[in-house]
C-alpha cells in the first residue's frame, strides 16, 4: 500500500490537479501527493492567496493505485469568477474618464527637477 496526502479546504472540497478546488466526485481529479511536504507547501501557497481559508491535509492509502472513494462535498463549489478573485486575476474594469476642463499645471514648486 501506498500512502498519498491530499489537501482538504473548511468546505470539504479537494485541492484538484487542475488546480481548482473540486468536489471529491471524481477522485481522478484530486491532486494526490507522494510527500507531505508538498502538501504543506500547497497549503501555504493556497492560504497566502486566501487569508481566511483553513485547510487539513488528509493521509490515504491507495487501492489498487487509485485513491479510495471520498466523501462528496455538499456545499456547491466556488464559480470561476469567485476563484479567479482568490488567485488574484480579478477582471479590471476601467471606469470612464469624466469630461471636464483640464486640470492646470502648477509651476510652484520648481526646486524638485528630478536630478539628486
Amino acid at each position: 500500500m501506498s500512502t498519498v496526502f491530499i489537501v482538504s479546504n473548511h468546505d470539504g472540497h479537494y485541492w484538484g490537479r487542475g488546480k481548482r478546488w473540486v468536489d471529491g466526485q471524481d477522485s481522478s481529479r484530486v491532486l494526490a501527493l507522494t510527500h507531505r511536504d508538498e502538501a504543506v507547501n500547497s497549503v501555504f501557497e493556497l492560504s497566502s492567496k486566501d487569508v481566511l481559508l483553513r485547510c487539513d491535509i488528509l493521509t490515504l492509502n491507495l487501492v489498487d493505485g487509485k485513491l479510495p472513494k471520498l466523501e462528496v462535498s455538499t456545499i456547491p463549489l466556488p464559480d470561476a469568477e469567485d476563484e479567479a478573485k482568490l488567485n488574484g486575476q480579478e477582471s479590471l474594469e476601467i471606469a470612464p474618464l469624466e469630461k471636464g476642463p483640464p486640470t492646470p499645471i502648477s509651476k510652484t514648486d520648481e526646486s524638485h527637477t528630478g536630478d539628486i
